[in-house]
């Protein structure tokens, strides 16, 4: 299949969803505009600053994850790495649509506890765990469970529902945005490791 026919079929299925979207808008009672309705926006560019920031942070290992694997499918079409490359892709894929579309909010609002949601997101993650444990162990996985660690802190602190709405935010958010910076981190780290071996291995054959 040639790029030009791609991109072809790439626009034509991407607009067949925007169709079936905007009928779905309108039989929902609101409006197509809605659809584009402008996002929060203040003069002031230090509101939401590190919420926008942890959000391009959580698009990082989805992005560098993707393209390793796309890469890796070249020159190592067999290893077994590749799979947890690609599983690791698509679990920071998850995270990041959650973060953006907040579905976790949604699940709560169809009457899923909250606990449920947690519990369901942490078999997610133990099962990637558990099936990736031998390729997770030749890596610096402490930095992610360090990222993890501080992003369960973060949750730990929302349950909690602090009275002090600074104190709330700054112990929330903060562990939120470090436990980010480690996981991007750690997935870049990764990542380029793994390409540096498979054109080491490539080179000495």
């Amino acid at each position: 299949m040639t790029i030009d026919r791609s991109v072809v079929k790439l626009n034509l299925f991407c607009l067949l969803l925007v169709l079936v979207l905007i009928v779905f808008t309108q039989f929902s009672g609101l409006k197509v505009s809605d659809l584009f309705f402008h996002p929060y926006f203040s003069p002031n560019p230090n509101v939401a600053l590190l919420t926008r920031t942890f959000q391009i942070l959580c698009s990082v290992p989805v992005i560098v994850c993707t393209f390793t694997y796309g890469l890796a499918k070249t020159i190592q079409p067999r290893s077994s790495e590749n799979r947890f490359i690609l599983f690791s892709a698509l679990l920071t894929g998850g995270f990041l649509l959650n973060e953006i579309y907040r579905i976790h909010i949604y699940m709560i609002a169809v009457g899923i506890p909250k606990l449920g949601v947690s519990f369901l997101y942490a078999v997610f993650l133990s099962s990637y765990g558990w099936f990736f444990r031998r390729e997770l162990q030749m890596t610096p996985y402490q930095i992610l469970l360090a990222g993890l660690g501080l992003l369960f802190l973060a949750i730990g602190v929302d349950a909690l529902n602090l009275k002090s709405q600074i104190i709330s935010s700054l112990l929330e958010g903060v562990p939120k945005l470090f436990s980010e910076i480690n996981i991007a981190f750690y997935y870049w780290y990764v990542c380029k490791c793994f390409l540096q071996k498979g054109f080491h291995q490539i080179i000495d054959t």
